[in-house]
């Protein structure tokens, strides 16, 4: 479950990032979703449910 976990998460971060120049105009959004789910699972794993 873990390694599932990383694995998207390492998916999340590249997809985050403005490279391409459709998403230049996206701003922080994709980045600000992806550190959101980072504190959510790092909370989950903390309180012992994940």
């Amino acid at each position: 479950m873990t390694t599932i976990l990383l694995i998207l998460l390492v998916l999340i971060v590249i997809g985050a990032l403005p490279t391409w120049p459709h998403s230049r105009s996206w701003g922080y959004a994709p980045s600000g979703v992806a550190g959101l789910i980072v504190v959510v699972l790092l909370i989950l794993l903390l309180t012992g449910r994940l």
